[in-house]
């Protein structure tokens, strides 16, 4: 009876056609894939791509692989196409030329237990909650105003810091430098954003102990992220299930926070005291001043934004800062130098002295350039196909900006290797995303203020 079916089938006329049709579509949909010209590629093993290739410093291995096959790679991570970009000019084109195509950040499993289901500001979906996410970042957030308004914030908690390290060294004692600026980081930023202390002197407070355990979690290496087919690995060795803990242990917090922010709303209007970043969302809120209406999971994923950001950006990046003055004495010796000319005999550094610090801001920047606080920037995603350095690149690709290997360039920096501060005197380049060859974040609002950051601390 079925090959009697097949036979009446095949003797209808509109069959042969349509056996054509699919044929034909096949055909072109092979034939496209075989003529687009794709980056160089380096050789791959089965199932698991290059991933063996990147060993446990990538920016480095990545930066090899560069050397060898060119400044735009097509990668295979696990299921993952992804293109490896090493060339400021390549950076340059994604930025100024293709920006939009280049703004969508793949989804990954520790943005979507932490941030909500990615409804943050930095792996949003590109649409319109982004551009307003961002506006308001920009705009109310971190404009250059409101950093100032926490002066006072920074002064006090560096200044705790310094009085610890007088009594240590009153006492002879040794310090453990790496914790002292991760415990004033932390602060900061706590207290920013929440009107909270991170940690007090000698004990951590409990947003102390979550925040930490979330930077190992989000960081860690996830495998359904790479292959989604065995994702049930991450709930057989619990890492899904304790990213799963811990965020319900983050949301409980924040909406005590959250509750406790809208119940003193009225008394913080009387006594015109500081705002912190909650504060200031709902006060935006309340006034109308939002063109869209911030859910509490929304204003939960931003306020996680802050301290994945910008705690152990700011640590990293001093810690880097001091270890180089520590390894080049001659550089140290001209920073001291320029401290005692422009504070002379007053008690404390204020803005206006840091402001006139120039010889400190190239060492900023020369550490910055040898050890940027991200050496791989945060991943992006093609939204649509599009041609870069020659190169055809498929939609929904994603894009690793290796930007260690970039900022040690020897087209773009002599000596690339040498801490050479002197090489940002009388020059023009900033940390404000134009210059491609010292990329940072680029475009992104947390790393666009980390000088600012810096240099008030």
């Amino acid at each position: 009876m079925e090959l009697l079916n097949v036979a009446k089938l095949s003797s209808n006329p509109v069959f042969p056609s349509l056996i054509l049709l699919f044929t034909l579509l096949i055909f072109l949909k092979l034939t496209k894939k075989k003529n687009l010209n794709l980056p160089p590629s380096p050789p791959k093993l089965p199932l698991i791509g290059n991933i063996h290739q990147l060993g446990k410093l990538p920016h480095r291995s990545l930066r090899d692989l560069s050397k060898n096959y060119g400044s735009l790679l097509l990668l295979h991570l696990g299921y993952n196409p992804t293109v490896l970009v090493s060339s400021a000019d390549v950076v340059r084109d994604i930025v100024k030329n293709h920006d939009i195509v280049f703004s969508d950040r793949p989804r990954t499993t520790a943005g979507e237990i932490f941030l909500y289901g990615c409804r943050d500001m930095v792996f949003a979906p590109y649409g319109e909650y982004w551009r307003q996410v961002r506006k308001i970042s920009v705009v109310e957030l971190f404009s250059q105003r409101r950093v100032h308004s926490f002066q006072g914030v920074r002064e006090e908690e560096v200044e705790v810091i310094i009085n610890k390290i007088r009594r240590a060294c009153l006492k002879g004692e040794s310090i453990d430098l790496s914790e002292m600026l991760m415990f004033v980081s932390s602060n900061i930023v706590s207290r920013c954003v929440l009107s909270h202390k991170s940690e007090e002197e000698g004990e951590s407070s409990k947003f102390g102990q979550l925040s930490k355990r979330l930077l190992i979690l989000f960081t860690g290496f996830c495998v359904g992220d790479m292959f989604p087919y065995l994702r049930w690995l991450d709930f057989l060795t619990g890492y899904i299930p304790s990213m799963k803990a811990l965020s319900a242990e983050l949301d409980a917090f924040f909406d005590l926070v959250v509750q406790e922010h809208r119940s003193l709303e009225n008394q913080d209007d009387a006594t015109g005291t500081t705002k912190d970043f909650v504060s200031i969302i709902m006060q935006l809120q309340k006034d109308g001043m939002l063109e869209m209406d911030l859910t509490q999971d929304n204003i939960k994923a931003i306020l996680l934004d802050m301290f994945i950001g910008g705690t152990d950006t700011t640590t990293t990046t001093t810690e880097w800062m001091m270890a180089e003055l520590l390894k080049h004495p001659n550089v140290m010796r001209k920073v001291q130098q320029e401290v005692r000319n422009v504070v002379g005999n007053k008690s404390k550094v204020d803005v206006d002295d840091l402001n006139k610090m120039d010889y400190l801001k190239c060492v900023l920047k020369e550490t910055l350039r040898l050890h940027p606080v991200v050496p791989l920037l945060v991943p992006r995603k093609t939204s649509a196909s599009v041609k870069l350095g020659g190169y055809d690149i498929p939609s929904n690709t994603t894009v690793l900006i290796n930007a260690w290997a970039i900022q040690r360039d020897p087209r773009w920096w002599e000596e690339p290797e040498e801490f050479i501060p002197e090489r940002f005197e009388n020059s023009s380049i900033d940390l404000k995303g134009q210059d491609f060859h010292l990329v940072l974040e680029e475009g992104d609002v947390l790393g666009g203020h980390l000088e600012l950051f810096l240099l008030s601390m």
